[in-house]
């Protein structure tokens, strides 16, 4: 770990022009030259030799907004123009104070050679009991550390003396110790803004950091989780629990959602993040026993296996087939998080309705983390499915793997239709869906029977492959509807949704037939099914 800040070349050029910025604005009328400091994150990454593009400018005499102006009003003149490219500055985004905050917060975020800047002045803050924002004002430079989430995050860089400051005096001491510490009292940090509790768990994570003993008694204090299911809004849980799991921020060791998980498992927080605040649903805590086995399995699958052992290239295998790019490694890691909820069964409806009811999986991640509609839909789905898949894999396990029988391999075709509509009905993101009934069954199965379950799915993903069915669900009918219609000498209807599903049936039954005339065929027996005459 270094304790000497070495500036790129652009982080150099703006070292220079804020400095510059800050000379000018000393020569101004009532104005006081500031001193500017680079904040947080940025002097944190720099030190353990990581780059970032986000910087926080902490000024000591004046608003964000204010130094962003005259900055404007600096590289106006002339003699700047001269100096530096005319778009080197980005435009000025003001945003406002809230004056039930503070009159004196407005800040500026630009962009400075393409690097991320935000202007804000150095400050105190004051919490009340009912509000994680507090009343803020002007303050030194140790205020402003001391306000921050953890020591590591609280260093600063000074753009006079090229230093990094310490003023909470333990951030070299934890960054060595590889600890998140709080710079104040653990319990009380935690209270002012249980969000801090969230943002532990990330940076602990994804730093590869532990938590400090005393800061990990108060996250788990009984106040603290009550605080944080009222005081915190479910979208800013759902950012932070994205960040957990991948994140745009720099990193050093990048997202560990395992160790995310395993904090919030051993905190008992489970039920405070991932359930919704409104419902009285909830996981019992024999639920939530075994769902560290279904986080291990998932840091199994990302975790280069040795392929040498059988355990290894059987998870190599499955990973192969499910886990082909970062999106599905993301949602694998969403889909984990509600394993605990994939039993659960939703309440008996006061009345009946014509529209089923989200399951409880899917209603934890919409309402306890503000999950998109898209990964909602992924939850959803699996849930659904996972009945379906677990019966689907166990039956294609029992007929045994792929052979060159004529026998066998006749009712191989009869199992490669029933198999390619399996996954054409639980549709594209169907490889989620079987992720997720994996990580459901691990934690129902003995620990002496994972093995053989992985070994079960991987046969099975094999054989998808070897029948050429992983993609199945992109197949298209050979023919269009229109022109079926037409064969049938039938006015198109509804009844061609069902009569081209037999169609892809038949390409399924036949995969090196391309004679569409065979396939009208069979859906022109099939007429009466159709509802036609």
């Amino acid at each position: 770990m270094q304790k000497k800040i070495v500036l790129s070349e652009q982080e150099a050029t703006l070292r220079q022009l804020l400095l510059e910025v800050s000379n000018y604005i000393g020569t101004l009328d009532g104005c006081t030259r500031p001193q500017l400091r680079i904040t947080g994150g940025w002097v944190r990454d720099k030190i353990l030799g990581v780059g970032s593009k986000d910087i926080d400018i902490g000024i000591d005499t004046m608003t964000g907004f204010k130094f962003g102006t005259l900055m404007n009003q600096y590289l106006e003149q002339p003699q700047t123009q001269a100096k530096y490219p005319k778009d080197m500055l980005g435009k000025l985004a003001k945003i406002e104070a809230n004056p039930e905050k503070s009159k004196h917060l407005e800040t500026i975020t630009t962009k400075i050679l393409g690097l991320e800047i935000d202007l804000v002045n150095l400050r105190k803050e004051t919490y009340t009991d009912d509000s994680r924002n507090p009343q803020m004002e002007f303050g030194t430079p140790e205020d402003d550390a001391l306000r921050r989430d953890a020591t590591v995050n609280a260093m600063f860089y000074n753009l006079d003396t090229s230093e990094v400051e310490d003023f909470t005096g333990r951030g070299f001491e934890d960054m060595g110790r590889q600890v998140i510490k709080t710079p104040l009292s653990a319990y009380q940090t935690f209270k002012d803004d249980p969000l801090r509790v969230l943002r532990a768990i990330r940076f602990a994570s994804r730093l590869g950091y532990a938590i400090d003993e005393e800061d990990k008694q108060a996250m788990a204090d009984a106040g603290i989780r009550e605080a944080l299911k009222l005081k915190i809004t479910r979208e800013r849980v759902g950012i932070e629990v994205t960040k957990m799991l991948q994140g745009p921020d720099p990193v050093v060791l990048g997202p560990n959602p395992h160790q995310a998980f395993q904090l919030i498992d051993h905190l008992g927080l489970y039920q405070t993040i991932f359930s919704d605040p409104g419902s009285n649903s909830s996981i019992s805590e024999s639920g939530l026993v075994n769902w560290s086995r279904a986080y291990d399995q998932a840091q199994a699958f990302v975790t280069p296996p040795h392929t040498e052992d059988v355990s290894g290239a059987v998870i190599s295998s499955i990973k192969s087939k499910l886990l082909g790019n970062p999106k599905n490694v993301y949602l694998m890691w969403l889909l984990c998080a509600f394993v605990p909820w994939a039993r659960v069964k939703l309440p008996t409806p006061n009345k009946p309705s014509a529209k089923a009811a989200p399951s409880p999986a899917a209603t934890a991640a919409r309402e306890g983390i503000k999950a998109d509609n898209n990964s909602v839909k992924v939850i959803e789905n699996a849930v659904a499915y996972l009945a379906d898949i677990i019966q689907v894999k166990d039956a294609a396990i029992k007929e045994g793997p792929p052979t060159t029988s004529p026998l066998k391999r006749k009712q191989k075709t009869v199992g490669r239709e029933a198999q390619g509509m399996a996954i054409r009905r639980w549709g594209s993101n169907w490889r989620c869906s079987v992720m997720y009934a994996i990580l459901t069954q691990i934690t129902e199965a003995s620990s002496n029977q994972h093995q053989a379950l992985l070994e079960g799915y991987a046969a099975w993903l094999s054989e998808l492959e070897y029948m050429d069915l992983l993609e199945v669900y992109q197949l298209k009918p050979l023919i269009t509807g229109d022109r079926l219609a037409k064969a049938l000498e039938e006015k198109p209807g509804p009844w061609m949704t069902k009569a081209l599903e037999m169609v892809v049936a038949w390409q399924l039954r036949n995969p090196d037939e391309s004679d569409a005339e065979a396939a009208i065929s069979e859906v022109r027996e099939k007429k009466k099914e159709l509802g036609l005459g």
